[in-house]
């Protein structure tokens, strides 16, 4: 079994954690909300208006939103507060499942017969005594059928966790599908959905013994569900051995760098972990705050997104340059550049490139308005869409962005006429495609750079483990380990094409680096 399939029961515990967390926290939100809003109009309108205002943002921007939220309370309060992993995760799952449950405790509170609520008052019960024995029996079957939907929505939207940083069962589906190893995405899918199922089936066994008074279904239901937390928060084996956790973002080529890393520091006597799906600005924040203490990110990306620098330096000079800032201002240790360039490349059909004669950028000016663009998800909120924009007066027909596993199909099927691809995939030569000249020098340099967060760098023995990778992985080399993972037949999964490209790199003089 693969490393993938053999993280799943962690996965599936760390899913459990979150899930259950958000849930139990959501509780304790809307149930005094609730009690409170069904005895007063105006909180009923500003609660359940709240609620459902929060269900309108997606999940994944939700989450997105209390990144940069809690990076400022960060810098206030330290590292009392992460604003990656489990806490933006557990508030946005929060917030998401307050509405089935308030919506529905008020609606049950409300529709309790006024007989009942007059006959408690009759006998002399307290505001207490008549929430706790007569309203809240009546309205629990209600209030129970919202928290299943809350439970059901929260275990689905914890996939998307994957993001922020916080381990759960969408790291199979994100690997599953910029890998394209559907097995994995099916994987996750199941898992992720028959915990909900699960979860559903158990919280409808406790509606029915409320509403049917059979205790024993309450017991029963109660007593798996118990269990099953307290296998998820059983905690691991302890590791004899210092653990290291290796970030990647959400493509193929940096799956593979992952496992290469990880495969070096497991010979070198480290445990491993790994943090995978992460956004750009996610995975440098997530090092900075020692979250992770390794990954591998590009010069032109750190240079622009993080530095905001849009002024052209030599390679060397920009390599150097961001190994000041990153040490001086988060205390980042470059290690060094790995070998090889991934940049934005821009790529067309070769038909198109004869037919039209496109072999620059500034070539594709007079052919824009008759084509699709076709770029990753981030490519057009970044800093290099303007220097492009900038150097060339590109005007598109349509703009498209897609997850970068497809991009690649979109131009073969011809959904997209042109794209950003990566100068290092495979898949630009195996089906082709004419990468176009950027004679302006638009788009800066983005040599593979290793880096350590502060921990990390403070572990003589970790960097001369990793020192070997600068300057070893030429650029072909990188192409066909991305290949590997990336093509239709035969494919390979991250963790094997990382061991063939170690067998090659160690077997091959390093290259020099700028």
């Amino acid at each position: 079994m693969n490393q993938d399939w053999g993280r799943i029961a962690d996965l599936l515990a760390q899913h459990v954690q979150l899930s259950f967390a958000a849930l139990g926290l959501a509780l304790l939100i809307a149930l005094p909300l609730s009690v409170w809003a069904a005895r007063d109009r105006t909180v009923a309108r500003v609660a359940l208006g709240f609620a459902s205002l929060i269900q309108t943002i997606p999940a994944l921007a939700l989450l997105a939103l209390f990144f940069p939220l809690l990076l400022a309370l960060s810098s206030v309060f330290g590292d009392a507060i992460s604003p990656l992993g489990f806490l933006p995760s557990l508030l946005a799952l929060t917030l998401y499942a307050l509405l089935p449950i308030l919506r529905n405790a008020v609606t049950g509170l409300a529709s309790v017969d006024a007989a009942m609520v007059e006959a408690a008052d009759g006998v002399g019960m307290t505001s207490l005594q008549k929430l706790w024995l007569v309203e809240a029996p009546l309205a629990s079957p209600t209030i129970m059928a919202g928290i299943r939907t809350a439970a059901v929505w929260t275990i689905g939207a914890a996939t998307l966790s994957t993001t922020v940083g916080q381990p759960s069962l969408g790291d199979l589906i994100f690997a599953g599908l910029q890998t394209q190893n559907w097995s994995l995405v099916l994987a996750g899918c199941l898992a992720s959905a028959g915990l909900a199922i699960t979860v559903d089936l158990l919280l409808g066994l406790i509606e029915s013994g409320i509403t049917w008074r059979k205790h024993a279904r309450i017991w029963v239901a109660g007593v798996v569900l118990t269990l099953g937390l307290v296998l998820a928060l059983w905690p691991p084996p302890v590791e004899d051995r210092p653990v290291v956790t290796i970030g990647a973002k959400r493509f193929s080529e940096q799956y593979v760098l992952a496992r290469l890393i990880g495969g070096r520091l497991e010979a070198a006597g480290y445990a491993v972990r790994y943090r995978e799906g992460l956004g750009s600005a996610v995975v440098f924040r997530a090092l900075a705050n020692d979250d992770v203490q390794i990954y591998v990110d590009y010069a032109g990306t750190l240079w622009t997104n993080e530095m905001e620098r849009q002024d052209r330096e030599p390679r060397a000079s920009m390599i150097a340059e961001i190994g000041r800032w990153a040490k001086e201002r988060h205390g980042v240790l470059l290690i060094g550049p790995l070998g090889f360039e991934n940049t934005y490349a821009f790529a067309v059909r070769p038909e198109d490139a004869k037919q039209l004669g496109l072999r620059s950028l500034d070539d594709v000016v007079r052919v824009a308005p008759d084509f699709v663009f076709g770029t990753d998800v981030e490519f057009l909120e970044r800093p290099e869409w303007q220097m492009v924009q900038d150097a060339y007066p590109l005007r598109f027909k349509a703009r498209r962005a897609f997850e970068p596993t497809f991009m690649y199909r979109a131009l073969s099927s011809g959904d997209a006429d042109i794209i950003t691809a990566f100068s290092s995939d495979g898949r630009i030569a195996a089906n082709g495609f004419v990468v176009l000249d950027d004679p302006k020098g638009a788009v800066p340099s983005y040599d593979a750079l290793l880096l350590a967060s502060r921990k990390a760098a403070a572990d003589p023995r970790l960097v001369a483990a990793l020192k070997p990778l600068v300057g070893a992985i030429t650029v072909e080399k990188m192409r066909e380990a991305n290949y590997r993972v990336d093509r239709d037949n035969n494919k390979q999964t991250p963790a094997d094409s990382a061991a063939w490209l170690d067998r090659m790199i160690s077997t091959k003089p390093p290259t020099e680096t700028p």
